[in-house]
């Protein structure tokens, strides 16, 4: 996949020709459109070209229910310390967001989706990124986690105090279990009965992007403000 750039408009290419306002890309044209070099429209626009990475091919896959983002993302990743040798489980994959940066990660990804139609989205989606370490179940954690000596466990749940029991049975001793909730009470009632964890923090993160023209340097008008709160639990 190429990404290609006009001002301050991007555009994303895989395959045949590229359909801009600004004009028409051939297919035969991309494929030989190296990166960091600029291409024509036949309506004579420049476009700049670059290889898109994976983090580009995320933005592409299909959406379905709310993802976690990628500023809540990189505090599970960097809080809870996986790395390439860690195997981590998840629970509520939705479309597969945080199943691929998980898996770009860590060596082995168990992802739990109990409602078939998002297990079936998360499939095509790892599908359409080339995924092979990531072992997808249509199942419930609320139920059983099969899975056991895991090195992180990530919840997406309404209800996470009701997989506890299963978290502990699965999860390595001091290593983490965290838990994504949109709203307070729910981590109210999450941090009341912590038999067998300890809780380490609760976080929200606000994310306030820069306008970086010159003559507006300033913030934008419009922020990431709450998406959820990040419960950060650890096993005894």
């Amino acid at each position: 996949m190429k990404i290609l750039i006009y001002e301050d408009k991007r555009f994303y290419w895989k395959e045949k020709d590229l359909q801009t306002q600004y004009g028409v890309i051939k297919e035969k044209d991309m494929k030989k459109a190296k990166s960091g070099t600029l291409i024509k429209t036949h309506l004579n626009k420049k476009f700049l070209v670059l290889d898109a990475l994976y983090i580009d091919e995320l933005k592409k896959i299909k959406r379905g229910p709310a993802i976690i983002l990628p500023k809540d993302i990189g505090l599970i990743l960097t809080l809870t310390g996986v790395n390439k040798d860690s195997t981590c489980l998840e629970a509520g994959s939705g479309s597969g967001f945080l199943t691929a940066y998980l898996a770009n990660f860590c060596k082995k990804i168990y992802s739990y989706e109990r409602k078939k139609e998002f297990y079936k989205l998360t499939e095509k989606n790892l599908e359409f990124l080339n995924i092979k370490n990531v072992i997808l179940k249509n199942k419930d954690v609320y139920k059983k986690i099969e899975e056991k000596n895991l090195d992180l466990i990530v919840l997406d749940l309404p209800e996470p105090w009701n997989a506890l029991s299963n978290v502990k049975k699965s999860l390595k001793s001091s290593c983490f279990l965290v838990c994504y909730l949109p709203t307070i009470t729910q981590v109210i009632k999450l941090t009341k009965n912590l038999n067998g964890f300890i809780h380490e923090k609760t976080l929200e993160l606000i994310e306030r992007e820069w306008q970086t023209d010159l003559k507006r340097l300033r913030p934008k008008s419009q922020i990431i403000g709450h998406t959820g709160f990040l419960v950060f639990l650890r096993k005894i």
